[in-house]
């Protein structure tokens, strides 16, 4: 019965260091997937749209407590930077993609946050969204950043992290 157990245990080991090890595409270094979604206006809005920008992908929700917070952060982000020369793109974008399954909730939460950014999008399919598969993520807040070119330079930039990188691409 000790020899089951010890064949368990390692099998177990093997399970968890194989899949610890699993890359989460894309990774820094790859283009980015493109992202054509629509807005709140119902426009078709491509994130190959803002090619030769430096671009923060962030990937929220209307129910999220801590995407509303972090709004607030982008918010003074996007203000210090958006027109900016970086060493990356030309100026500084937000391209907003929800995971809200209602259009009226989604409208009202970038008003009441007052996101003056104006690159938002929305499929209304939640997690079902073809975006996360193809972002390859399980929680929200979620981001990347590209460069002028689609090429992922960053991911999961919080606060504190995503100033200094913005100071660094910046220059300041």
């Amino acid at each position: 019965m000790k020899g089951w157990r010890n064949i368990a245990f390692v099998l177990g080991m093997l399970i968890l260091s194989t899949s610890s090890t699993q890359v989460l595409h894309p990774v820094i270094g790859e283009k980015a997937p493109e992202i054509n979604l629509q807005n709140p206006e119902g426009e078709s809005m491509k994130l190959s749209d803002l090619k030769g920008k430096l671009v923060l992908i962030d990937f929220w929700a209307s129910w999220c407590r801590s995407c509303r917070l972090d709004n607030q952060v982008l918010k003074a982000m996007y203000n210090r930077y958006h027109d900016k020369s970086m060493k990356n793109g030309e100026g500084f974008e937000i391209y907003s993609v929800s995971l809200d399954t209602d259009p009226e909730l989604w409208k009202q939460a970038i008003v009441n946050d007052k996101i003056n950014w104006t690159n938002h999008v929305c499929d209304f399919k939640k997690w079902n969204s073809p975006v996360v598969a193809d972002y390859n993520f399980k929680f929200i807040p979620h981001n990347l950043i590209i460069d002028r070119n689609g090429t992922v330079l960053a991911k999961n930039l919080y606060k504190d992290k995503l100033r200094t990188f913005l100071k660094s691409e910046s220059g300041e």
